[in-house]
C-alpha cells in the first residue's frame, strides 16, 4: 500500500513538472507572435517609445493586460493587441517577461540624473514629494503591485508620470495622481532619468 502510495505521489510530481515550460512555451509563442515587434524577444524594448518589460514584475504585467483588455488603460498600440489574449495568457506572458534578463543601461545626463537620485531617495519636502523609494524600493525593483522601474527608458517614465499627473492615467494606485501632479517639470525628467541606470 505504501508502495502504491508512494508511486502515485511520484507519478502526480512528475505529471506536474512539465506544465511551467508548456506555460511558458505558450506566452514565449505569443511574445514571438506579437509582442517581440514593440517590445522585443526578451523585453529589451530598443525604442523610448514602448516600455522594457524585461524583469518586470510578473503580477504588474498581468494586471496591465487585463485593464488594456478591459479598456481601463487605454492605448490604441496596446488595445488591439490584447484583443486575442484571454485572462489566461496574461499570467503566463507576465511570469516569462519577469525570467527575462535584465541589462545595465547608460544615463544620457548624467548631471540630471543626480537631481533625480535625490528626489527619489529622499523626495522634496517643501513641495510634499515623498521618496519614490518609499514604493518603488531604493533599487526601483517594484512590487507585484507597483512596477519595476530599474533600466526603464527615460522618456517613457517621463511620459507616464505626465499621464498620471494629469490624470490620463487612472487605472493605477491613486496615490501616483497626487505625486506626479506636484512634480515640477525638471524633477519629472531628472526622475526618469535617474530610474533609467538602475539595473
Amino acid at each position: 500500500m505504501k508502495r502504491l502510495l508512494a508511486l502515485s505521489i511520484a507519478g502526480l510530481v512528475v505529471a506536474q513538472v512539465p506544465a511551467p515550460a508548456a506555460d511558458l512555451s505558450r506566452a514565449e509563442d505569443i511574445v514571438k507572435g506579437q509582442c517581440f515587434i514593440c517590445h522585443g524577444a526578451q523585453g529589451e524594448s530598443s525604442s523610448p517609445a514602448f516600455p522594457r518589460l524585461a524583469g518586470q514584475n510578473a503580477a504588474y504585467v498581468s494586471r496591465q493586460l487585463a485593464d488594456y483588455k478591459s479598456g481601463r488603460r487605454k492605448s490604441s498600440a496596446m488595445q488591439p493587441m490584447v484583443e486575442p489574449l484571454t485572462p489566461e495568457d496574461f499570467p503566463l506572458l507576465g511570469a516569462y517577461f519577469e525570467q527575462q534578463p535584465t541589462f545595465a543601461h547608460p544615463v544620457d545626463d548624467p548631471e540630471l540624473a543626480q537631481v533625480g537620485r535625490y528626489i527619489y531617495l529622499r523626495g522634496n519636502a517643501d513641495s510634499g514629494v515623498p521618496a519614490c523609494a518609499s514604493c518603488h524600493g531604493e533599487s526601483g525593483q517594484g512590487s507585484a503591485t507597483l512596477p519595476r522601474l530599474a533600466g526603464q527608458h527615460a522618456s517613457y517614465t517621463e511620459r507616464q508620470l505626465k499621464q498620471f499627473g494629469q490624470r490620463e492615467r487612472t487605472n493605477d494606485n491613486a496615490v501616483m495622481h497626487a505625486v506626479a501632479s506636484r512634480l515640477t517639470a525638471l524633477e519629472t525628467r531628472a526622475v526618469a532619468s535617474y530610474v533609467s541606470g538602475l539595473k
